[in-house]
């Protein structure tokens, strides 16, 4: 069993930056991808950022291309997103992901293991 911790949310202004934090706790060595999606009130869950085990070849939804960066590091078996110029439309509850995904790895299916969540508000 895999539990993930994400953490790092926080209320900023737009042109700020955040860098969220999600701890995987357990062996993670089933997954293929983590990845960080997010949800704003009356929305659906959007695929924000996805890495491979490796860490290599990175996905991103086309918009937080250019202003998040997401990485991980296995030996502390952690995933990040530094989030910099963000705007109010990026304001959601972000949650972090791992699994083995299905089709695109932004579209969320295949994702065996989700974070409890971290909120994220920016103000313009």
């Amino acid at each position: 069993q895999v539990q993930l911790v994400a953490s790092g949310g926080g209320s900023v202004q737009a042109g700020g930056s955040l860098r969220l934090s999600c701890a995987a706790i357990g062996d993670t060595s089933g997954s293929n991808w983590m990845a960080w999606f997010r949800q704003a009130p009356g929305k659906e869950r959007e695929g924000v950022a996805a890495i491979t085990t490796g860490g290599t070849v990175p996905s991103y939804a086309d918009s937080v291309k250019g202003r998040f960066t997401i990485s991980r590091d296995n030996r502390e078996n952690a995933l990040y997103l530094q989030m910099n110029s963000l705007k109010p439309e990026d304001t959601a509850m972000y949650y972090c992901a791992a699994g083995r995904p299905m089709g695109w790895v932004l579209r969320g299916n295949g994702y065996n293991y989700w974070g409890q969540g971290t909120q994220v508000t920016v103000s313009s």
